[in-house]
């Protein structure tokens, strides 16, 4: 599989020119630049790219006037802003384009939500199409290589995950997620004036890829990393808006046993998560197999809901008697209940009574290697 071509890929060609920004965000190195790129491959416009990993382009960017911006821009037709938020109040740069340049289509990429909701937000509101960009999807090797390839690949992106370059460059997966994961992943969060410990960064990495699929406490894991929570509570949420994990709270609204404050956390790749613990085994000599097809099933179905325009809440359940379940989609007001099983032999679980009695539960399935793709 060399070129994929991504579920966006004519969505976001569609929204060309029709009086929009189109902002494409999502974690570093998913292939954000790559597929516009591909879109723009279609495009006969002149077009300037400016990528803010430069500091050139940061300072040409910064505290920039209409007057300057028409110096830069010229007669291109298309400008592709990389990275934005590596430019300090880029918002007020990007709303000047789109205010002074209307015939310009601006297209830009992100890799924090945090560093974009704080300067681009709220200057393009009303402005601007946004996009999430996720590591290749189950659908997308689907559709460009068919069943035989994603069956095949299945083992491998559980262990290695689904990032462009390790599914692309498959001799060189390790070299490539150490490399990811090492820094270049981190790079926005170590950015940034207020997070002063790489070290405590590294170690809270770790502990949140032993405890997948787990409950999370912010206390124990206060006591793992050696520092107070509000710390914890910090790091995990800028991890968040690096889209590198994602939290699922417990699902809760009738009940008076379901447990409300519990929450769990997943990594948006298993290939990243694999990279942190440095354990790349084989399936056969893993005792961690359920972890990583629970976090595998939830971040494809995560994908899939988003590609597809599903606006859903995410969350999983468990009571004090310890009934549990994996993971529970709220849209609607209706309810669809998943158990995620790597062994089909055990398939046979039914939904809490309790559960079922408590909310309008619209479907429940049990997920396995079985039947896994009907889903994703």
């Amino acid at each position: 599989m060399t070129w994929i071509k991504r579920q966006l890929h004519d969505t976001i060609n569609q929204d060309f020119f029709k009086g929009k920004a189109i902002l494409l965000v999502g974690a570093r190195q998913v292939g954000k630049t790559t597929l516009f790129n591909q879109i723009l491959e279609k495009h006969d416009e002149p077009i300037l790219r400016l990528n803010c990993d430069e500091p050139e382009v940061r300072d040409l960017l910064t505290n920039v006037n209409t007057n300057e911006l028409r110096s830069i821009i010229g007669n291109n037709r298309i400008v592709v802003v990389d990275e934005a938020q590596r430019v300090k109040n880029i918002g007020i740069s990007l709303k000047l384009i789109f205010d002074g340049f209307p015939n310009v289509q601006l297209l830009i990429t992100g890799s924090s939500a945090l560093q974009l909701q704080d300067t681009i937000n709220e200057p393009l509101t009303g402005r601007k199409w946004e996009y999430h960009l996720f590591p290749i999807s189950t659908s997308e090797i689907l559709n460009n290589a068919g069943i035989i390839a994603v069956k095949q690949s299945l083992e491998r992106r559980l262990v290695y995950g689904s990032y462009p370059d390790v599914i692309n460059n498959t001799e060189d997966s390790r070299k490539i997620l150490t490399n990811l994961a090492d820094s270049y992943l981190y790079k926005d969060i170590l950015s940034l004036d207020y997070v002063r410990k790489p070290a405590l960064l590294e170690k809270l990495l770790v502990a949140l890829a032993l405890q997948v699929g787990s409950e999370v406490s912010y206390n124990e894991l206060s006591q793992t990393v050696g520092c107070d929570t509000k710390t914890i509570e910090k790091y995990i949420d800028l991890l968040e808006k690096c889209y590198i994990i994602f939290r699922l709270q417990a699902y809760s609204r009738n009940l008076r046993n379901e447990l409300k404050k519990s929450k769990k956390i997943y990594f948006v790749d298993n290939g990243i998560r694999n990279a942190i613990i440095q354990n790349y085994s084989p399936l056969s000599l893993r005792n961690d197999i359920g972890s990583l097809w629970e976090n595998f099933i939830i971040s494809e179905r995560m994908k899939a809901n988003s590609y597809n325009g599903i606006y859903a809440n995410s969350y999983f359940w468990r009571n004090s008697q310890q009934q549990e379940i994996d993971y529970i989609e709220e849209c609607d007001g209706k309810i669809k209940a998943f158990e995620i099983k790597w062994n089909p032999r055990k398939a046979n679980v039914k939904i809490p009574i309790s559960f079922q009695a408590a909310y309008n539960v619209e479907s429940f399935v049990v997920i396995t290697p079985d039947n896994y793709l009907q889903y994703l």
